[in-house]
């Protein structure tokens, strides 16, 4: 069988899709899969990392504050469709797999258009304009929230959670007596995040806890200057991590963006976490993502505007607050949707063989 993937932008998109891909290898070891993403985006390094092939279109975003700027945004959609096309009928797959973003409207609506059953999945709570705009064209859609019959026909949708990384659950936890908090920003770092923790390295010294301070790196040599006054074994202060399934077995408590792919990974994992939703993402969907587990009492919120004020308090407080880290534990475990890649990867799966 052969298998069309595509989307990107982030890594939201792409760590889904690639998971994807690694289970349809699992099920099929015989495979033929085929990635097409957007020039210049992270999926063009990320893919083929992963091991895939990746063919880059030169689709790009609208600029909704330039109008007048899109006249070339829409001479590379168009060269995009046209690439599309000879892409599909090259490789003529069996089911094409959009996980949102640029290029994915441009391949999934082609492949479509010329008979290919395509499958969109949804990473997040409030429905991405992609995902929205293929719907009709799906035969399936595979969500990680409940209630998204308001973006997508109801005999369509299919419940299944949203992939990780596949190892993220063999990390070894080592007992030193000592609570650690893990803070994550994503790849790029979140400024908000970085500014508050800063700030407060002193009283999280003072608590008496250790510290794993991933700070993206746009903003690890400020976050790392800052970090030197308080050099300690207490405190790791760096601009990636590398082995984030012992990072996360470590942690007592999450401070995280409320990214897709995060929430599922503190979902899967149990893990108390303070959500600090972005506010530079589409339609606000961070705060729609984290507001699923703060209404289910799975986790707690502070907005991005009241995190300088309010962030490392309420994390020393927490973190010293044995019983109430129980009950997010035991409500977030009941949120995690398990084995999401393969159960998709199946659907797609039976998408082929009908």
């Amino acid at each position: 069988m052969r298998y069309l993937i595509s989307g990107g932008g982030t890594g939201g998109h792409i760590f889904p899709a690639v998971s994807i891909a690694n289970a349809l290898r699992e099920l099929d070891s015989e495979a033929q899969i085929l990635f097409v993403g957007a020039l210049g985006r992270m999926e063009m390094q990320r893919v083929p990392e992963a091991g895939y092939e990746i063919i880059g279109l030169p689709v790009r975003g609208f600029n909704r504050a330039q109008p007048w700027k899109n006249i070339s945004v829409l001479i590379d959609l168009a060269r995009s469709m046209r690439m599309a096309k000879r892409i599909i009928r090259d490789f003529r797959p069996d089911v094409g797999v959009g996980v949102g973003g640029y290029a994915s409207g441009a391949a999934m609506k082609v492949a479509a258009k010329m008979g290919v059953p395509i499958l969109l999945q949804e990473q997040n709570g409030f429905a991405g304009v992609t995902n929205k705009l293929l719907k009709d064209d799906a035969k399936k859609i595979c969500v990680a929230y409940e209630g998204m019959e308001r973006f997508f026909p109801a005999d369509k949708i299919i419940l299944t959670g949203n992939p990780v990384r596949q190892n993220l659950t063999e990390g070894k936890r080592i007992e030193n007596g000592r609570k650690t908090l893990l803070i994550i920003g994503g790849s790029l770092g979140a400024k908000t995040i970085n500014d508050a923790i800063a700030a407060g390295l002193e009283r999280l010294q003072a608590a008496d806890i250790d510290v794993v301070w991933q700070t993206g790196k746009v903003y690890a040599e400020h976050c790392q200057q800052v970090a030197q006054s308080f050099a300690g074994k207490w405190l790791t202060c760096t601009p990636f991590l590398t082995d984030m399934p012992d990072r996360y077995a470590q942690a007592d408590l999450v401070i995280s963006r409320a990214g897709a792919s995060s929430i599922s990974e503190i979902c899967l994992l149990g893990k108390p976490a303070i959500l600090v939703p972005s506010p530079n993402v589409a339609e606000d969907h961070q705060t729609h993502n984290a507001m699923a587990l703060v209404k289910k009492d799975a986790a707690i919120l502070v907005r991005d505007k009241d995190a300088a004020d309010s962030l490392v308090d309420t994390a020393i407080a927490l973190i010293q607050d044995t019983e109430r880290l129980s009950a997010l534990h035991q409500n977030v475990l009941t949120l995690a949707e398990r084995d999401s890649a393969r159960r998709i990867a199946m659907e797609v799966m039976k998408l082929a063989s009908n």
